[in-house]
């Protein structure tokens, strides 16, 4: 079930009327009428609702030869709070995808042939650029100065600030002379 699915739900089992509409559902299938007859209700008044159920998901329809008999969807309601929390948000795969451009912008913007162009004066465009450096240090090796270095070298010549701005960010430590890749967080 999606975001918006969940949400239109529970605004759905928000009303009192709904409610009792669904408790009588669960006994047996019903029409518009006996609804009616069963709640106390107008026939107009429980047709908006079941309109609503069955907009939420909660209810279908079915036509026999004289009334459409409405019956629940019990599997929907069989779904916990708890697996609907579970789920993705619609908007984390839009932001996902939205991270994912950006950053090849700022990759596309700042490399040009493996080589980077200048260092973004942007923290968070600067952050992007380190971790692609990173992705040069393996998890569990030591590295002297010297290699850690040659390795930045690679990408840009002044090494010095990409080595201290990557300690600073976290992405290599250091005692001593000896450098390492920090393990993702």
């Amino acid at each position: 079930m999606t975001e918006n699915e969940a949400i239109a739900l529970f605004k759905c089992l928000s009303d009192k009327s709904r409610l009792y509409i669904l408790k009588a559902l669960v006994v047996e299938d019903m029409y518009v009428e006996r609804l009616a007859e069963r709640l106390d209700l107008s026939a107009s008044t429980v047709s908006f609702h079941l309109k609503k159920l069955t907009e939420a998901g909660l209810v279908t329809s079915a036509r026999t030869q004289y009334y459409t008999m409405y019956s629940l969807k019990r599997d929907v309601l069989e779904t916990s709070i708890l697996d609907l929390l579970k789920e993705k948000p619609d908007e984390a795969a839009q932001q996902e995808e939205r991270e994912a451009k950006y950053r090849k912008k700022v990759l596309d913007a700042f490399f040009q042939y493996g080589k980077l162009k200048s260092i973004p004066a942007q923290r968070k465009k600067e952050r992007i650029i380190l971790e692609v450096i990173a992705q040069s240090f393996a998890f569990e090796k030591r590295y002297t100065e010297r290699e850690v270095n040659l390795i930045i070298a690679d990408f840009y010549d002044d090494f010095c600030t990409l080595r201290r701005d990557m300690i600073s960010e976290g992405l290599l430590a250091r005692e001593g002379s000896v450098y390492w890749r920090v393990e993702e967080r």
